[in-house]
C-alpha cells in the first residue's frame, strides 16, 4: 500500500514517516508545505511532494495521485489562532477528503482528538478546536470513504510503550505520540478498524489487540 501521508512535518506525521521507512510494509509519500521541508524527507529517503492545505483540493489530488491511502496527520498547531483551526483543522481535513475521493483513493485514516464526537466533553478553552476536529470527523463519516478515526488524549513526547487502551469513549488520559503513529500504522493493515472511530490513551493492551477489540 502507498500512503499519502498529509502533515509529515509535525510531530506526529515525522514519527510515521520514521515508521513507514522501518517497517518497509507500506511506502509513503510525505506531503509538505516548504520545499526545505520535501528536501529534508528527501534527504532522509522518504518520497516528498509540496502541497498547501490552504490551497486548493485539486492540487492535493495531483500531490496523491497513485496513492492508495490518505493519513491525515495535519494541524494548525498551538501556537495560531482559531482561523487557522479553521482553515487547517476543518477546511484543510475536508479538502483531503475532497482529493482523495478525486483521486480515487478509498481509504482515510484521520487523526482527531479525544472525545470531539461528544461536545458535552470538550475542553471549555479549547471549543474552536474541538469544533473543527468535530465536523472534519462528520464529514469523513459521511464521505463513503473506508475510514479510520483516531480521537488520541493529551500528547505527550515520552517513549511509546506499545501498550494504549481503545475504545469509542474513553474518560480523559494522555497518549505518547510515538504510540499515536504505531496505531496509525497498525489500524491501516486491521480490517477491523474500517467505519470506526474511537478514543486513544495510555492503557494495558498491545496496540494489534486493542484495534481487533474494537
Amino acid at each position: 500500500m502507498k500512503v499519502f501521508l498529509i502533515g509529515a512535518n509535525g510531530q506526529i506525521g515525522q514519527r510515521l514517516a520514521g515508521l513507514f521507512q522501518q517497517d518497509g510494509t507500506h511506502t509513503v509519500r510525505a506531503m509538505v508545505r516548504k520545499e526545505e521541508q520535501k528536501e529534508a524527507l528527501q534527504a532522509a529517503g522518504t518520497e516528498a511532494v509540496t502541497a498547501n492545505l490552504e490551497g486548493s483540493a485539486e492540487d492535493i489530488a495531483k500531490a496523491a495521485q497513485g496513492c492508495d491511502a490518505v493519513v491525515f496527520a495535519a494541524g494548525s498547531g498551538g501556537s495560531t489562532g482559531y482561523d487557522k483551526t479553521l482553515l487547517i483543522d476543518l477546511d484543510g481535513a475536508a479538502k483531503a477528503i475532497e482529493a482523495a475521493k478525486s483521486a480515487g483513493i478509498d481509504r482515510f485514516v484521520m487523526i482527531s482528538a479525544l472525545q470531539a464526537h461528544n461536545r458535552e466533553n470538550w475542553n471549555e478553552s479549547l471549543k474552536p478546536y474541538y469544533a473543527a476536529k468535530h465536523y472534519a470527523d462528520k464529514i469523513l463519516e459521511a464521505s463513503g470513504l473506508t475510514y479510520t478515526i483516531i480521537r488520541p488524549g493529551g500528547l505527550l513526547n515520552d517513549p511509546g510503550t506499545g501498550m494504549v487502551a481503545a475504545a469509542a469513549d474513553l474518560e480523559r488520559g494522555s497518549i505518547s505520540r510515538d504510540d499515536v503513529a504505531q496505531t496509525v500504522l497498525a489500524s491501516l493493515d486491521e480490517p477491523n478498524t474500517h467505519g470506526k472511530a474511537f478514543d486513544l490513551t495510555a492503557g494495558g493492551t498491545p496496540i494489534k489487540e486493542a484495534l481487533k477489540q474494537l
